[in-house]
């Protein structure tokens, strides 16, 4: 069974930067397995910020493309989303998502939501303007 767990989120100033770290424990049955990170507003759906699947590719939302970096730790079992030039836009709770297959991603192309089985519990972004 594979738990996800979010930290890093905050407060921080139009223009600033944070990062957000999904560590997830237990492991799937393969090697190949596909994560990513969601993002709701108040008031708003869950969209979809960006994907990674372990052979390597990643995709991102025309909204955080340049601004925003997810990167992986092997040795961590960590997932990371690097937010530079946050934006009033950018607020709300973000969570982490994972599977155990290998989905779709790349180019603009990533998975929506319903395509991931396991959730974290998710961490505030809060950009104040």
């Amino acid at each position: 069974q594979v738990q996800l767990v979010e930290s890093g989120g905050g407060s921080v100033q139009a223009g600033g930067s944070l990062r957000l770290t999904c560590v997830m424990s237990g492991k799937y049955p393969y090697q190949t397995y596909s994560m990513g990170w969601f993002r709701q507003a108040p008031g708003k759906e869950r969209e979809g910020v960006g994907a990674w699947v372990s052979v390597g590719s990643t995709s991102y939302a025309d909204s955080v493309k340049g601004r925003f970096t997810i990167s992986h730790d092997n040795a961590k079992n960590a997932l990371y989303l690097q937010m530079d030039s946050l934006k009033p836009a950018d607020p709300g709770v973000y969570y982490c998502a994972a599977d155990s297959k290998k989905l779709p991603v790349g180019g603009a192309w990533f998975p929506g939501a319903s395509a991931y089985s396991d959730w974290g519990q998710g961490t505030q972004v809060t950009v104040p303007s």
